[in-house]
């Protein structure tokens, strides 16, 4: 029998992940290597290695790997503005994955495809059009935002022992990417520095410098000229040199097979392999990388480079303790019970409730009072399931439909509800038009629950309705607004529910409709959320993540990657409804602004304070939301940017002191040739539930920078 000390030095737990892996690597033949840098590797039985799939999927729920609590999509838990809830969103999701996980090997011996500890979430890219039919999986338009949502996403996933990952977390697609999908293979995002530093990489820097995460995935496109999963600039140059990521890169499914095919920067899978290696990606979703030994024996690339990859995808592998006993890898305990538990549900049901966003509510029609006793509900959206759940989604025991949440809400409060459906999806017959009219006039009120469905917009290939997954428009179907209409002109109060993972052009609603609710995809306890917001069992705070446009008129075209015209920090005009904004049944006043130090030297940082205080009746969560504007920038800024948020609950009458602290790197302005500088001059600070402006309590108030400018 071996001794311990004769054991091979990767078998040893005692030792760094970093020497397993090496020690491992230098066991392996070139073929061996080769075979580990594609997504499905085989099994490599004399030294040990079980087969692994690193495919999986947990944007919001462990996705497709059967039952699992599927929370609202992406965007959804965007609009809770609350990073905490993503925090115990992220424990509760790597739970499940790593119970599914250990529950499949001991009954397989192997990880199959979706039951693996690798996750190709979260996607953290800059939702900049409300056409791309991705933006649903993203947390919003605005940088910061989605970089705080972003780590406390990531931070949960990967947990935070000090020597093993509970799950591998992978931000996505770096870096300027964000549609047209049906160009995504070849199409060139060029871009300037100045917006690719201060729009599309600053929740890319959060996540792997505060977040840590142990993966990152490029996108399919070009940016710049350069095939984004072999971009010497942002691969090698941005990541791992001025960010000191020391992770694995995987490449998009298929992104390596189109370097050669649309990109035309290779001439074959050989080389396109070969580059992509050489410049930092180190696994292939594909089959591309079973090339490489060929680009190693035409000498387009060296044995040394493929180990280095190889190295760190084992180093990923021994950080997740699969070569470990199960008994000393603490997240290998976790237990099967706790997938699709009662306490995941319930954390389920407060995303939903926290997701939602009251746009409009004139006369304060909601919440429902004694008077309604009895409910004409109609749409589309109003029984569908899958408009619940968004894509990448798990399968819930049981979701709960608008229809069903509202059903059971009303019978406990002796309220009669009346169902037509109404009109399909984009069918632009009104067959369905007498039924729900006739609900109408027979009821006290109409809940409305419209919108869009994945099945109108996501991936290339993905919905149903439209194989790009990107929209040509973004207002509702002709024949839900022709619906609309019609109900209104019976007389009774409406209450109109938007189902969508991106925004919709709403004009005519929004001048005419009293109450208008944006519930996302709400994930499986949705119908039970709004239920209560409808009620007033619960005060609704989201926010909006993403500017919601009059028209198309007011967005650059689709193919136009420049920031100027685009989301709240470049708009010139008024939209609709601001990103940032979010009614509540109570309200909220502000006092007490204190900006310290007044006066500053470049590099140093300031403390921003307020209090907040519930003047109304009901208690309420507020997200307070602070903005800083650059006022005397030598260079194009936003006309605002968000540097902090804080969402608080607080009882009638309640008041709290809230505290940010702005550094310098909150501070720069980009230059031209993508230098970040903190100049001298006057910035403004608002505090408030919102941007400033009409219809917003906020405060305002400034600081000054003195001295020479200085390039931090």
């Amino acid at each position: 029998m071996q001794s311990r000390s004769e054991e091979p030095l990767y078998q040893n737990p005692s030792r760094s992940p970093a020497e397993r892996a090496a020690d491992l690597v230098a066991r392996m033949t070139l073929q061996e290597k080769v075979s580990q840098m594609v997504n499905a590797a085989p099994a490599i039985p004399r030294l040990g290695v079980p087969e692994y799939n690193w495919w999986n999927e947990c944007l919001h729920g462990v996705g497709r790997a059967g039952i699992a609590t599927v929370f609202p999509q992406a965007i959804g838990l965007a609009a809770a503005w609350n990073t905490d809830l993503m925090h115990r969103i992220g424990v509760a999701i790597s739970d499940e994955a790593r119970a599914k996980h250990h529950e499949a090997f001991e009954r397989t011996g192997r990880s199959d495809w979706y039951y693996g500890l690798t996750f190709w979430s979260p996607n953290i890219n800059i939702f900049r059009d409300p056409r791309w039919g991705r933006g649903q999986e993203t947390y919003g338009e605005d940088p910061c935002l989605t970089g705080r949502l972003g780590v406390a996403f990531i931070r949960a996933l990967q947990g935070d022992h000090p020597r093993y990952l509970k799950l591998v977390a992978t931000p996505k697609h770096y870096a300027v990417h964000s549609g047209p999908e049906a160009l995504r293979h070849g199409f060139d995002a060029r871009v300037g520095l100045r917006d690719l530093w201060e729009t599309y990489l600053p929740a890319f820097r959060m996540c792997i410098q505060e977040g840590r995460a142990a993966s990152l995935m490029p996108a399919y496109n070009r940016t710049n000229g350069e095939a984004c999963a072999a971009s010497p600039t942002l691969l090698e140059e941005i990541l791992r040199r001025k960010w000191g990521f020391e992770g694995y890169v995987v490449s998009d499914c298929g992104a390596i097979d189109d370097i050669y095919r649309h990109h035309r920067l290779a001439n074959s899978p050989a080389e396109a392999a070969a580059l992509a290696v050489r410049h930092g990606c180190d696994l292939n979703c594909g089959d591309t990388y079973l090339a490489l030994t060929e680009a190693v024996q035409q000498g387009m690339i060296t044995e040394a480079e493929i180990d280095r990859s190889v190295r760190r995808l084992f180093e990923a592998r021994f950080r997740l303790g699969m070569f470990d006993p199960k008994e000393q890898v603490p997240y290998a305990q976790i237990p099967i019970s706790v997938n699709d538990c009662e306490a995941h549900r319930e954390l389920a049901r407060q995303a939903a409730r926290e997701s939602i966003v009251l746009l409009k509510n004139e006369n304060r029609l909601l919440p429902f009072g004694e008077s309604i006793r009895s409910l004409a509900v109609i749409g589309p959206n109003a029984d569908d399931v899958e408009a619940l759940l968004g894509n990448y989604n798990g399968t819930p025991s049981h979701a709960v439909t608008h229809l069903e949440g509202i059903r059971r809400r009303a019978e406990a409060a002796g309220v009669t509800v009346r169902y037509a459906r109404g009109c399909d999806l984009t069918d632009p017959s009104r067959e369905g038009f007498a039924e729900a009219l006739e609900a109408a006039r027979l009821s006290d009120a109409v809940v409305m629950v419209m919108g869009i469905s994945p099945r109108l917009e996501g991936e290339e290939g993905e919905s149903s309705y439209n194989r790009s997954g990107d929209r040509t428009e973004i207002g509702l179907p002709g024949a839900q607004e022709a619906l609309i209409q019609a109900v209104h002109a019976a007389g009774k109060p409406v209450v109109l529910v938007l189902l969508s993972g991106s925004a919709l052009a709403i004009e005519w609603a929004a001048e005419h409709v009293p109450a208008i609710l944006a519930v996302w995809y709400g994930g499986e306890e949705a119908g039970t959320a709004l239920a209560e917001v409808l009620w007033g069992d619960y005060n609704p705070a989201g926010r909006l993540p993403i500017t919601f446009y009059r028209s198309l008129d007011q967005v650059p075209p689709f193919e136009d990657y420049r920031m100027e015209g685009r989301t709240y920090r470049f708009l010139r005009e008024e939209p609709r409804y601001r990103f940032g904004h979010g009614l509540s049944y109570t309200q909220f006043a502000y006092s007490d602004l204190k900006i310290v130090p007044e006066r500053l030297e470049p590099g140093e940082s300031v403390t921003v304070q307020a209090t907040v205080v519930n003047t109304g009746e009901r208690a309420g969560d507020e997200v307070i939301q602070l903005y800083l504007r650059d006022v005397e920038a030598s260079v194009p800024t936003p006309i605002r940017h968000l540097e902090g948020f804080q969402r608080e609950h607080l009882q009638p009458g309640e008041s709290r002191v809230v505290s940010f602290k702005l550094g310098p790197a909150q501070m720069v302005c980009w230059t031209d040739d993508g230098r970040s500088v903190i100049e001298p001059g006057i910035f403004e600070v608002s505090v408030g539930g919102g941007q400033p402006g009409e219809g917003v309590t906020y405060l305002s108030g400034s600081f000054e920078v003195i001295g020479a400018a200085q390039e931090v």
